[in-house]
């Protein structure tokens, strides 16, 4: 029995994040809109939650929620145990000489847009120390007091101040040695987006095949999709350098409009932090072209 509880995996932790946001607020809506995701996304981690711990947390009702037993049997430990981590991980800092400057971004944008570019950058500015910092909560944010922000979902979400990194629209990708027509193509879905693949049919009306893959992020479906598993319906300025370098081609010349995308916000008046903005304006704005 004590080998097994120890190979037992703890639940991921943003499954516990969701579920302390919801059951302060008594609202999936209210907890997606706190943590910058989508209420679909919360919903689906509760339920994940509650299938791994083999019980209900709370009980779905026409007017919001209500936890049970068992919810509230668990909600204090997981509330206790995200303070202990935050008090454990706010002692520790980096100190630098020289100018230095941290990023807080989502892992796809430091993966797929900001790595490709980084060694030429880096190369210029010589004297730079440089922090990325990969994020998944909006308190993350916050927590890093990061001198450079890329945020990803609503303009509301960022902020009246945060700017559009470009291309915004949403682009089928597919490896160049996967070939054949759309329709008969496997399909990569990246859930917790409130854009996908239904969008798309929608948008031109044509049957396509059912995702057959499914993924939390759209860094994951690039991923699977430059490996050849199919074709994933992401957003173009994360796919740009890839397109740009051929390692990933457009399934279809087609586009449809996103109702998420990432964010720049400037959280420094400091030169070097105005530069880096605008080189990652720069990059990003030359799009997959």
């Amino acid at each position: 029995m004590a080998d097994f509880l120890m190979k037992k995996s703890l639940p991921p932790l943003n499954w516990f994040r969701a579920f302390e946001a919801s059951a302060r607020r008594l609202s999936f809506t209210a907890a997606a809109e706190e943590l910058g995701m989508t209420q679909s996304a919360v919903s689906q981690q509760i339920r994940a939650l509650e299938t791994r711990l083999g019980v209900g947390l709370f009980v779905r009702q026409a007017r919001g929620l209500a936890l049970t037993d068992d919810g509230r049997k668990l909600l204090p430990k997981v509330e206790g145990a995200i303070e202990t981590l935050s008090a454990a991980t706010a002692q520790f800092g980096i100190e630098t000489q020289g100018p230095h400057l941290t990023i807080a971004s989502s892992v796809s944008m430091i993966d797929w847009v900001l790595s490709p570019a980084l060694r030429a950058y880096m190369a210029q500015n010589p004297d730079l120390s440089l922090r990325l910092v990969s994020t998944i909560w909006p308190d993350d944010f916050t927590a890093t007091q990061a001198d450079l922000q890329i945020f990803f979902g609503t303009q509301k979400q960022a902020g009246p101040n945060a700017r559009p990194l470009m291309p915004s629209h949403l682009i089928p990708v597919k490896s160049p040695d996967l070939s054949g027509p759309l329709s008969e193509l496997p399909l990569i879905e990246s859930v917790g987006t409130s854009d996908g693949w239904a969008g798309w049919a929608n948008v031109f009306k044509e049957p396509i095949p059912r995702p057959s893959v499914h993924v939390d992020t759209y860094g994951a479906a690039l991923g699977l999709a430059k490996n050849g598993v199919g074709v994933a319906l992401v957003s173009a300025v994360l796919a740009g350098p890839e397109l740009k370098s051929g390692t990933l081609v457009q399934a279809d010349p087609r586009q449809i409009p996103a109702k998420e995308g990432y964010f720049l916000n400037l959280q420094s008046d400091a030169p070097t932090a105005k530069a880096c903005a605008a080189w990652i304006l720069s990059i990003t704005a030359q799009g997959p072209g």
